[in-house]
């Protein structure tokens, strides 16, 4: 395993003062954006769910397996959307607890 050592660059980003507004790299993507891309994704899973559903209502899908595998996939997608926003308020509401 190699090591590598300390840069100059990071120096500087680490003895900077915390509220000081530091430019983020181009290359980074953030928390928020990679939540977002998720919700679309569950978003997008729930919408073709929900189309399959009614194409095979309308008799248009002969396939139930499609149909059914979409659904378990969605519903498992929002259980878990749930789960991390469940997680999510019970972290914040334990930081607002802590006496300072």
């Amino acid at each position: 395993m190699e090591i590598s050592g300390v840069s100059p660059n990071t120096l500087i980003k680490m003895n900077q003062n915390p509220l000081q507004k530091v430019e983020a790299d181009k290359n980074t993507t953030s928390f928020a954006n990679v939540i977002q891309g998720y919700l679309k994704n569950v978003d997008n899973s729930v919408k073709e769910s929900s189309d399959l559903s009614v194409k095979l209502a309308a008799g248009e899908i002969d396939n139930i397996h499609d149909v059914t595998i979409a659904s378990q996939k969605a519903k498992l997608a929002l259980e878990l959307t749930v789960a991390i926003r469940d997680k999510a308020v019970e972290a914040y509401q334990e930081t607002m607890r802590m006496q300072i």
